[in-house]
């Protein structure tokens, strides 16, 4: 997760402008600390036929092994060796099963002879044995699958969609484990063979596509040698595609490629591209397609999309490319609030833990943009944000900074957050025993005294200075208590 920085914050006898400065160092430092990282994983695809999902596959070793391969490779009939090759993918879903096959000397080669043979259904079985190896826990049987990437490669330009969607997940799977196989992969043109599949009309094989390209992106070497080719194919106009919201959007397509999108981004290598090529619009328009989607349906499936665009727009909104190319206009002030208020309506019933996500994206879009801010007062959405203060410290905190934001733009702010229920809920949260929500709580309201003086003679009839008398002992907050004892008395 996103972590602020350390640091102590002096008030005393700070000035408006000295005090909007340390705020500006503080969030600048925060907002670029959202770079949630990786969500490496494998994926297992099987298509068994009722039979045999109700059978439970036994472990199989060596001699059985070998009976098998010998059976697939040299039986009399077609289905005989397909059946050989079957029993082998059920035994295979076993790790000892798996151990067995890698360490007997010439079963991989066999298996890669029966994968490039003439006769399609051996092939397809022969790679589904491939797919269950590929998903093993054990880093050496992925090892051992290494002299088989490359005619995965090379069929990733074949006819069969089934078949082209199980290379990619195999690969997908190989390639998020084993340096190895990024090293034979990358320079036989893996990138190429990528971009050349996302123009597939078959939704699962984009998918199976945005899945295998995200386990690339998430390699440690991924920003200086795989992200930079990336940006130079035509993969990135492609990906910004497929998450165009409308009739033809797939919500699995898009959640492959809003996560892949989302690595990019955090590598940092080029966003200023990204920018151009419309990225920020494009998830922008995402963004009020989900809630508009969430309204209409009770499909819990929804966040997960929502996770990815979320952290997307997040992160591109730290760079400086967006103001360049107007991006804060580019989104649409009130339509993004709006439509970010529904998700966190939604997230708040549904999925409270990805709340901090969207409160992320509104600290974002309000740090440096007073419209966003005019957008929040306008639409009287104070109330509702407050509303979240008691979920969790981590969303009190990121509640409390935005809050933070608009009151920094100025006493109009100021004016249109108070009076209301605003000073309540601080009271409330100045009883918390989290020491940075009631840092964050003591931060708006010195902004508060600083720039709309009647709140602090409200904050000192409600009994205010003895809400802070249970924190003056506290180390970390015993500087701000005393600049604003002293900012009340002074209002």
């Amino acid at each position: 997760m996103w972590r602020r920085q350390p640091g102590r914050f002096r008030l005393v006898g700070c000035g408006v402008e000295e005090l909007r400065r340390c705020r500006r160092e503080r969030e600048a430092a925060l907002r670029k600390a959202r770079r949630e990282q990786q969500l490496v994983s494998k994926r297992l695809l099987r298509d068994e036929a009722p039979e045999e999902a109700e059978e439970v596959a036994a472990i199989l070793g060596e001699a059985e092994i070998q009976q098998f391969l010998r059976l697939a490779q040299r039986g009399t009939e077609g289905k005989e060796r397909e059946k050989a090759l079957v029993s082998l993918r059920q035994g295979l879903q076993h790790l000892e099963t798996q151990q067995t096959f890698i360490r007997l000397e010439g079963s991989m080669r066999t298996l890669i002879g029966l994968l490039t043979s003439n006769l399609a259904l051996l092939q397809l079985e022969a790679a589904r044995c491939l797919h269950e190896l590929s998903h093993s826990e054990q880093p050496a049987v992925a090892e051992a699958c290494l002299p088989a990437t490359s005619y995965l490669l090379t069929y990733l330009s074949g006819h069969s969609s089934d078949f082209i969607e199980l290379c990619l997940y195999t690969l997908g799977n190989l390639i998020v484990e084993s340096e190895a196989v990024r090293r034979q992969l990358l320079p036989q043109g893996i990138v190429p063979a990528l971009a050349a599949c996302i123009q597939s009309p078959h939704v699962a094989v984009l998918e199976a596509l945005g899945y295998a390209l995200s386990q690339l992106l998430q390699a440690k070497e991924a920003p200086e040698k795989i992200i930079p080719s990336i940006m130079g194919s035509t993969l990135l106009q492609h990906m910004l595609r497929l998450l165009q919201p409308g009739p033809k959007l797939s919500p699995g397509v898009a959640v492959e490629f809003a996560w892949c999108l989302h690595y990019i981004i955090c590598s940092q290598v080029n966003n200023a591209l990204l920018i151009t090529h419309g990225a920020l619009s494009t998830l922008g328009l995402l963004l009020l397609d989900l809630a508009g989607a969430v309204q209409r349906t009770e499909d819990a499936g929804l966040e997960l999309l929502a996770c990815p665009v979320l952290r997307c727009l997040s992160n591109l909104l730290t760079e400086a490319a967006v103001e360049a190319v107007g991006g804060q206009i580019q989104l649409g002030d009130e339509r993004v609030v709006a439509a970010l208020f529904i998700l966190l309506q939604f997230f708040l019933q549904k999925q409270p833990s990805l709340l901090p996500e969207g409160l992320w994206l509104l600290n974002n879009l309000t740090a440096n943009s007073p419209s966003f801010c005019t957008s929040l007062l306008s639409l009287d959405l104070i109330e509702p944000l407050l509303q979240l203060l008691p979920v969790s410290n981590v969303v009190s905190v990121l509640v409390l900074t935005v809050l933070c934001n608009i009151a920094e733009k100025g006493p109009a702010y100021c004016q249109r957050l108070w009076p209301g229920p605003l000073l309540p809920s601080l009271l409330d949260t100045l009883a918390f025993s989290d020491t940075e929500v009631v840092g964050q709580s003591l931060e708006l309201l010195q902004l508060l005294f600083l720039y709309q003086p009647e709140a602090a003679q409200a904050f000192l009839q409600q009994s205010g200075l003895q809400a802070l008398q249970r924190h003056e002992g506290e180390a970390q907050l015993q500087d701000r208590v005393h600049a604003l004892r002293e900012t009340a008395l002074r209002g």
